[in-house]
């Protein structure tokens, strides 16, 4: 039972670093255009592989 007392403080102090990373990333404008990336994925442009015509 005594090993509660360290563990909720624990898992409290992670949770809110988990938290303050996600406040981070909204900060930082890493959502800011989730309809780009759907489009991105779509497109020829960028890709690594070969064609097979060449």
């Amino acid at each position: 039972m005594a090993v509660i007392v360290y563990l909720i403080p624990i898992s409290l102090f992670l949770g809110g670093m988990g938290l303050l990373a996600f406040f981070w990333a909204l900060k930082s404008k890493q959502y800011d255009d989730p309809e780009g990336d759907a489009q991105r994925i779509l497109s020829d442009e960028w890709d690594d592989k070969p064609r097979p015509d060449e």
